[in-house]
C-alpha cells in the first residue's frame, strides 16, 4: 500500500510539473505576442550578446515598430533554423506593411544572397520576432595540461 502511495504521489509531482512549464510557457506566448517567446542561439556572430548557448527573449507586438539597428529572428522558406541579424533598412506604410532588409554584423554584405531566388526583402510573415533581451548561457571551458 505504501509503494502504491508513493508511485501515485511521483506521478502527480511529475503532472504538477509539467503542467507548470506549459502553462508558463503559455503566459510567455501571450505576453510576448510570439510563438516562439524564447530561442536558443546557435553561434557567436552578434557582438550584443555572447553567442553560443545565449537565450533570447523575443517579442513581437507590433512588426511596424521594427527599426534599423533591431535584431530580428527571422525564418526562411526552405531552411529549418530560424536566423538571429540586424535590421539595415525598413520599408513600412502607415497600414502596417513592412520589408526589412538583414545582414549579420560580421558579414560584409547584406543578407540578400540568403533569401530564396528572387525574394530581395524579409516580409512580416517572415519575421518570427524582434530581440528584447538575453540570458548569457554558463559556458564552462577546461583546460588540459
Amino acid at each position: 500500500m505504501d509503494q502504491r502511495r508513493e508511485i501515485i504521489n511521483l506521478v502527480l509531482k511529475c503532472a504538477l510539473i509539467c503542467s507548470t512549464i506549459i502553462i508558463v510557457w503559455k503566459t510567455l506566448i501571450l505576453l510576448t505576442n510570439c510563438a516562439s517567446p524564447m530561442i536558443i542561439s546557435l553561434n557567436g556572430e552578434q557582438p550584443d550578446f555572447r553567442g553560443l548557448g545565449d537565450i533570447l527573449v523575443l517579442t513581437n507586438y507590433d512588426s511596424a515598430s521594427v527599426q534599423a539597428c533591431d535584431l530580428v529572428v527571422f525564418r526562411i522558406e526552405g531552411r529549418d533554423i530560424p536566423i538571429v541579424h540586424r535590421v539595415i533598412k525598413v520599408h513600412a506604410k502607415k497600414d502596417g506593411y513592412f520589408k526589412i532588409l538583414t545582414k549579420g554584423d560580421m558579414n560584409v554584405v547584406d543578407d540578400r544572397g540568403l533569401y530564396p531566388s528572387g525574394q530581395l526583402w524579409i516580409e512580416k510573415k517572415d519575421v518570427i520576432g524582434k530581440v528584447y533581451g538575453y540570458v548569457q548561457s554558463a559556458i564552462f571551458r577546461f583546460s588540459y595540461c
